[in-house]
């Protein structure tokens, strides 16, 4: 997603899972969910899909979800902890580098945005799906594109931007960008494919080379 990427064979062709309890059954609702969820839509989908999905009965799911929303705010958690994961993921191949962190996470974005059927950023999906800010889909929501805006302005502080905070924003609009360009324009766009070069020109117009200290004036 978000960057989760369910296969089309899981979606489309997954058999039922067995019945279970506890721990298993709560990972295999969340599966369901996470699969439906993110290729059908949160609002289109019922919780008798999603039990159907994955093998268990509505008694099942409400065990282990008070409501569909509680289901939809674990769903976004996932989502959330998954997306981190890939993006440190990706931080982790240049370390000590932020400039080529950021760069790098671009050219990945570009990358999985091209995948044909791709569905864009989950948490993108959800809220265009609830209007109500307060809703908790759309704190959930808010949380994680908060914790990046929080992690891409580190990595410019780490990158001696030389306004860390606007280049965080500018870098997160981009982001954003790539997403949407994803559902209208199509994966594997122009504008997507355009982007990783883009957030290059960002960086190094606002982050200085190493050493491009200022020399003192000779006279």
């Amino acid at each position: 997603m978000a960057d989760l990427e369910p296969t089309a064979s899981a979606r489309r062709t997954g058999k039922p899972r067995t019945q279970t309890a506890g721990a298993r059954a709560h990972e295999h609702l969340l599966d369901a969910a996470g699969e439906l969820f993110y290729w059908e839509g949160v609002r289109a989908v019922g919780i008798e899909a999603v039990v159907e999905r994955a093998g268990l009965n509505k008694m099942s799911l409400y065990r282990q979800f008070s409501s569909k929303d509680d289901l939809v705010v674990a769903y976004l958690k996932r989502c959330d902890d998954r997306f981190f994961e890939r993006f440190e993921s990706n931080l982790a191949k240049y370390p000590g580098e932020p400039v080529k962190q950021l760069i790098h996470y671009f050219e990945d974005l570009s990358q999985r945005a091209s995948v044909p059927h791709y569905r864009g950023c989950p948490f993108v999906n959800v809220a265009a799906e609830f209007p109500d800010a307060s809703h908790p889909a759309r704190l959930a929501v808010a949380d994680n594109k908060s914790k990046l805006i929080a992690r891409l302005t580190t990595l410019a502080t780490e990158a001696q931007a030389t306004n860390p905070a606007a280049l965080a924003n500018a870098l997160a609009l981009l982001i954003e960008g790539v997403y949407a360009a994803s559902q209208t324009y199509g994966p594997g766009c122009g504008p997507i494919l355009a982007a990783p070069h883009t957030a290059k020109l960002l960086i190094e117009a606002m982050c200085p080379a190493p050493g491009a200290a200022a020399r003192p004036d000779e006279t």
